[in-house]
């Protein structure tokens, strides 16, 4: 069943049909049918996705929505927004993981019956995989109600005190008939949606007939008792620490006959109801400070807008994977709004994890998408602890990490340093990657607060109140991994602080990784390696790591493999001998008292000397020897003088009709696949380098270059197109980069590549927004030539790369041999003479 109301953007509607967006304008203006927009704005309307797809299949240019991207657009046009979407298909999704047969039966039939079975059994599921007790809501307190429990241990749409989904009073199912009741109805023939006696739910049984006029049986009244649905919130959210007692007398204040009569009936559910699952659904807001459960179960009103999504998200899980699906879908999610999210890559969540070892209960106070939680590595009874203030997160955290392993998973939304939603727990491990430069982040509430235990952060070190975060909810012995910048090591406001932690053995490395391993890119950020002091005596030297030498020369980061060997082999030796022979330039254990000076300065740079440089001379030679052959190579390639020739006018074609003909095929990048591969980034085009970057791993194969394929940069505005050799073949393609395979008998590579880098080719192919250029590389232009004169083009074109390469190898070495020069000058290994 397709939903009417999901919606769809002119770039989705290109994607659809796999063309550019000023086709899709071309057609709006062109065809009177065309779907009327349904919402969105003037500038970016959207439409109906079932509208558009239907127009599509009629003109013949679309036989069939891929699954993947029928889902994609389910999500991306939900009425709840996609975050809403991606959490009803992560509950579902985990359902399937776990209990995939439940979900077939719970699946058959209409969405209204879906809705009206699902709650239940989401909420048989969810409770123990997030440390609730099923059928008593996620979270929920002993006897009764959690956040969508019921009152005395029903489940979410069950009946009061004994009924579970399909329960009911005294035995009976929702719609099984006890005693003399119809389909409809309960125990002595009320109705299952009608209060008993006088609204007491528990009171005295009576046969009034069903929907009874009775002014003392009206569904949420009583003239003595209180109502059914009192003022307070469904989803009210008792204190995390609250006594048990007190939990249960929130819970039972929730609504079980009317969630039941909303989900099952054709009666549109009151708005009140169809509150997202991602933020709290109750009358009043919950105060800031005050943490609530990361996921609730949604409700059936909730659910009935989703349950197209949820039967294409079952489709699709039965093809790749539920665990797979989900990742497919938050990735999509995440790819497609890169400045909300600030993502800790998987390389540098991989290396913290190794950092701090195994452990049975982990902690990530910042979770964001969860990536540092799931990197640690699973253990039977392990038990996973998130927070994170911004609710969505929280929620797809947990259901991320629940998919991903076995785990118990406490999610909980809510700022953690103002209202910590695990105030008692003592890990084994806490990684964290907390936000940088905060300064609201409750200095003036907390000075009195006990975590401080090594001194009251400065307003400006918010890191280091994070770094006090983590140790206090350590156990004895237990270690944490922060993510900080590198002032959090040398800022004045913090000496004190850090002077702490050193004196009293808490910080036990300091790690500076290189340029490029995480977001903001363009500084070498520090991880933070902590214990929290047993009563063995502390180490009196701290572990120094300076990784910067393995920055990678583009932009797709370090060399992550070498990082990890260097790290975790200096971070070993260390922790075995509490100290560390120096490593020059890399590595070494310092005396803590070498670092109690008026500045306290960790940063590593500062106290590791340089690498050894006994043949620096000799190098430096061997550089100049090497920029002369380069110089007198590139000479030897100087293109001979230009011939005049008359202006030619070539019966001309595009990429575009190329690829629909047959003669090349094109392919986009941006997928990581399961292979571990070098990835060809937009920046190792145009700076003709090696393969650089990374893509993190997903379900969507990766497209693997080969020799002859011409690659072209979409960004940037340059004209520049790569032809791929033996060397290069075998990598993946990266973000913004467009793949061209020629077919050999009909397309030279070198001639396709010499003309799509033409000026004025690239010119009339391109669009220009306010910040970036964007080629469309389907219009680039090219001339109908015969293979053989192709191939005369081909060669000239061939030759101008071998001379532009030399180039720029010739300015590489000049730029080292200066910089060489500069070195050895200032440090002594070179003489001036």
């Amino acid at each position: 069943m397709q939903d009417n109301a999901t919606e769809v953007t002119a770039a989705g509607i290109a994607r659809l049909a796999g063309v550019g967006r000023a086709a899709v304008s071309n057609w709006r203006r062109r065809h009177a049918d065309f779907p009327k927009p349904v919402g969105g704005t003037e500038t970016s309307p959207s439409f109906a996705l079932a509208e558009v797809e239907a127009w599509l299949r009629k003109q013949g240019k679309l036989a069939e929505v891929p699954l993947r991207e029928r889902v994609w657009q389910q999500l991306a046009g939900h009425p709840e927004g996609p975050l809403t979407a991606l959490v009803h298909a992560g509950c579902v999704l985990l359902l399937i993981h776990e209990r995939p047969t439940v979900w077939l039966d719970a699946s058959a039939g209409s969405d209204a019956r879906l809705a009206a079975v699902l709650p239940g059994v989401l909420e048989e599921v969810l409770a123990p995989r997030f440390g609730g007790v099923p059928g008593r809501g996620v979270n929920s307190g002993a006897r009764g109600g959690g956040v969508t429990g019921t009152l005395g241990g029903g489940g979410v749409n069950s009946a009061v005190e004994i009924g579970g989904v399909n329960a009911s009073l005294d035995g009976g199912g929702v719609n099984a008939a006890v005693g003399d009741g119809g389909v409809n109805a309960a125990v002595g023939g009320s109705a299952v949606n009608v209060a008993v006696g006088a609204g007491d739910v528990n009171g005295p049984v009576t046969p009034p007939a069903v929907n009874s006029a009775s002014t003392s049986l009206r569904v949420n009244s009583s003239p003595n008792l209180p109502p059914v649905n009192p003022a307070s919130a469904v989803h009210s959210t008792p204190k995390v620490h609250e006594p048990a007692t007190t939990r249960v007398t929130a819970a039972t204040k929730s609504t079980t006959a009317s969630v039941l009569t909303a989900a099952t009936s054709s009666t549109p559910a009151p708005a009140s109801t169809a509150a997202t699952a991602l933020t709290p659904a109750s009358t009043t807001p919950a105060a800031p400070t005050t943490p609530a459960p990361a996921l609730r179960t949604p409700t059936g009103p909730q659910l009935l807008t989703s349950a197209p999504l949820l039967r294409g998200a079952a489709e699709l899980a039965a093809e790749m994977g539920a665990r797979q699906t989900f990742e497919f879908l938050l990735g999509r999610h995440l790819d497609a709004n890169p400045r909300q999210y600030t993502l800790t890559p998987a390389e540098l969540a991989g290396l913290m994890a190794d950092l701090a070892g195994p452990a049975r209960t982990a902690l990530d106070p910042a979770c964001g998408t969860g990536a540092l939680l799931r990197a640690v590595d699973s253990r039977p009874g392990q038990e996973l602890y998130a927070q994170d203030s911004a609710p969505e997160l929280a929620a797809l955290s947990t259901l991320r990490l629940a998919l991903h392993s076995r785990a118990t998973v406490h999610g909980a939304a809510g700022d953690t340093l103002r209202a910590d939603a695990h105030p008692g727990l003592h890990a084994d491990v806490v990684l964290c990657h907390p936000p940088f430069n905060e300064r609201n982040w409750g200095h003036d509430e907390l000075a009195y607060d006990p975590r401080w235990e090594y001194g009251f952060p400065a307003r400006t070190e918010s890191e280091l109140a994070w770094v006090q975060h983590a140790l206090a909810r350590l156990t004895d012995g237990g270690t944490a991994v922060l993510l900080m910048p590198p002032a959090a090591a040398s800022r004045r406001s913090g000496r004190r602080i850090r002077a702490d932690l050193l004196r009293r053995g808490a910080l036990r490395a300091v790690v500076a990784l290189p340029v490029g391993a995480a977001p903001p890119y363009n500084i070498p950020l520090h991880l933070w390696v902590l214990r929290r002091p047993d009563r063995t005596p502390a180490t009196p030297e701290v572990l120094l790591v300076d990784s910067g030498r393995f920055a990678g020369e583009g932009r797709g980061g370090p060399d992550w493999e070498a990082v990890r060997e260097a790290v975790t082999d200096a971070w070993r030796a260390f922790t075995r001998a509490g100290r560390l022979a120096e490593r020059p330039g890399l590595a070494r254990s310092v005396p803590v008292i070498e670092l109690l000076d008026d500045d306290v300065d960790l940063a590593p740079a500062r106290h590791l000397p340089p690498a050894a440089v006994a043949d620096g001379a000799e190098q430096l030679t061997q550089v100049r020897e090497r920029l002369g052959a380069t110089l007198r190579l590139t000479a030897d390639l100087t293109p001979p003088p230009a011939a005049p020739a008359p202006p030619v006018r070539w019966p001309l074609t595009t990429v575009g009709e190329l690829a629909r003909g047959g003669a090349l095929v094109m392919r986009t990048g941006g997928n990581g696949g399961h292979a571990r591969v070098p990835v060809l980034t937009d920046h190792d085009v145009l700076a003709g380098t090696a393969p650089s970057g990374t893509l993190p791993e997903s379900e969507e194969e990766a497209v693997l270059t080969e020799p002859g394929d011409v690659v072209v940069p979409v960004l940037g505005g340059g004209s520049v197109a790569r032809v791929i050799d033996g060397a290069t073949g075998g990598a993946a393609l990266g973000r913004n980069l467009v793949l061209l395979r020629p077919d050999s008998t009909a397309l030279d590579p070198w001639f396709l590549a010499g003309f799509l880098r033409g000026t004025a080719n690239n010119r009339q192919a391109s669009s220009y927004a306010s910040t970036a250029t964007r080629l469309d590389v389907r219009r680039l232009q090219l001339p109908r030539l015969p293979l053989e004169e192709q191939r005369r083009y081909g060669a000239r074109f061939r030759a101008l790369d071998e001379f532009e390469r030399a180039l720029r190898h010739a300015s590489r070495l000049g730029e080292q041999l200066v910089r060489g020069m500069y070195d050895g000058l200032t440090d002594g290994t070179v003489a001036p003479d």
